[in-house]
């Protein structure tokens, strides 16, 4: 589920909560799981049970990892737990705090909504992946310029939605900056340090820095 935005009112879409009540884990699941190119999604195929595992190949951060999952396995668990990739955070779980944010295919989603499965086929970016080996990517380093974090513990998922937003809209306004970290919550209140960063990293991406 591509994350919700908030408009110029302050109106919403969907709510996170909304969406939660009216979708059950378990339904998602079996869907996704009939829909992966080599799953057993054949008429008359029994789907997989809890504790069952099918197979997946993941595409993450240029990398290839081919894994067996079980279909309830949400994509933030698959990258902490089973693959060690800790900066994508683990924080509500509900799709309200934002800090398991992960671009798939370039947008910003929530990896604690998303399944594993439906992840398959699909490139994944985590924050790790907006590094150039040892080097910080753009975004990374306009939030070190403006100190744009204190616990540090949403800066992953803030990180990740500037991305998202900067890959889409090269120069964005300062509306269209607070409506691309809306699904971000900062429980420092670091929000206009965030914003001076999201502004500074189209800077620097504008005179080739990244």
């Amino acid at each position: 589920m591509e994350k919700p935005t908030i408009d110029s009112q302050g109106h919403t879409g969907l709510s996170r909560r909304s969406f939660v009540n009216s979708v059950a884990t378990g339904a998602a699941a079996e869907a996704a799981v009939l829909t992966l190119p080599g799953a057993a999604a054949q008429t008359g195929t029994k789907p997989p049970q809890d504790g069952e595992m099918v197979a997946v190949v993941l595409q993450i951060n240029g990398r290839t990892h081919s894994m067996n999952v079980e279909p309830r396995w949400t994509l933030q668990y698959v990258l902490r737990d089973r693959l060690g990739l800790m900066a994508t955070k683990d924080g509500c779980e509900r799709g309200e705090c934002g800090a398991c944010t992960v671009l798939i295919d370039g947008i910003s989603r929530y990896s604690c909504l998303t399944l594993a499965v439906e992840a398959a086929g699909c490139q994944i970016t985590t924050v790790e992946g907006l590094m150039n080996g040892e080097q910080l990517g753009t975004v990374q380093q306009a939030f070190i310029e403006e100190d744009a974090f204190q616990c540090g513990y949403c800066t992953p998922g803030q990180v990740v939605s500037v991305e998202a937003l900067l890959r889409k809209t090269p120069e964005p306004t300062f509306e269209q900056i607070r409506e691309g970290v809306s699904g971000n919550l900062c429980r420092c209140g670091a929000y206009n340090h965030i914003f001076r960063a999201a502004q500074r990293a189209a800077e620097l991406r504008k005179v080739g820095r990244g």
